[in-house]
């Protein structure tokens, strides 16, 4: 008898195999064009507006996702914690399908907003990009690439520099679409705004099937994640948590 090594990737294909999407992997890549996604880094960025994305997105058949920082190697979250692996340096990088840039706390947004080398990349890859996107406080460094059109969304609590700094109008919603210019709001909104890309890149029933494959189904155990209908006191916990944790 042969025996069989269960792993997760034969549990998923056994469950994917049952579920009959209707759906072939040759079809799949077919519609996304093997995508190219860049997904820029830079020196205390918030953890997960890039991997929150990057987890949907390279679920896209045919995709591939890159993370991608002024040079290569490991680049620091805000937190200094944790470090996620650059492979490739805005140098190497000339086109994407896909350009994705993450927020971060203070230090980091002013950081890469009076970058040279970073906005002049941006602006570059802009040009030939499909999709051009942002999570968090990443739609100020887009501002500072002159970028924003119109209207934009932004982590919450920089809706009125967003507003006084760009020109534009900020919309509170979990992504907002310009163009191609597509914005997030804070963190967590980067997982919609993939989800999103994925429908646009794929079609609705792709976006949705990896939804389900992540189990993207939020219930969080308190109502307080809307800044809102937040008290003026949990507003000020918020960001005193944040600005402890990037000392």
């Amino acid at each position: 008898m042969n025996s069989v090594k269960t792993t997760r990737r034969t549990v998923l294909t056994g469950v994917a195999a049952a579920a009959a999407f209707g759906l072939t992997t040759g079809t799949a890549e077919a519609e996304t064009g093997g995508s190219k996604i860049g997904i820029l880094l830079y020196d205390g960025f918030s953890l997960l507006d890039p991997t929150g994305p990057a987890e949907v997105l390279s679920r896209l058949p045919g995709a591939t996702v890159t993370m991608i920082a002024q040079h290569r190697g490991p680049v620091r979250t805000d937190t200094r914690d944790v470090a996620v692996l650059a492979e490739r340096a805005v140098a190497e990088v000339n086109r994407l399908d896909v350009l994705l840039v993450p927020g971060a706390g203070t230090r980091g947004t002013v950081a890469a907003m009076e970058n040279p080398v970073l906005l002049e990349w941006i602006r570059r890859v802009h040009r030939h990009t499909a999709w051009t996107t942002s999570v968090c406080t990443g739609s100020l460094i887009l501002g500072a690439a002159g970028l924003l059109r119109d209207r934009a969304t932004t982590y919450w609590s920089s809706a009125d520099y967003l507003e006084k700094t760009f020109g534009v109008r900020y919309v509170p919603e979990r992504y907002v679409q310009v163009g191609k210019v597509i914005t997030a709001a804070g963190v967590s909104a980067g997982i919609d705004l993939a989800l999103h890309l994925a429908s646009l890149l794929a079609d609705e029933e792709t976006a949705r099937g990896i939804q389900l494959a992540v189990e993207y189904d939020p219930q969080p155990p308190f109502d307080s994640g809307n800044a809102a209908k937040a008290s003026p006191e949990l507003k000020a916990l918020a960001l005193k948590l944040l600005a402890d944790s990037q000392e």
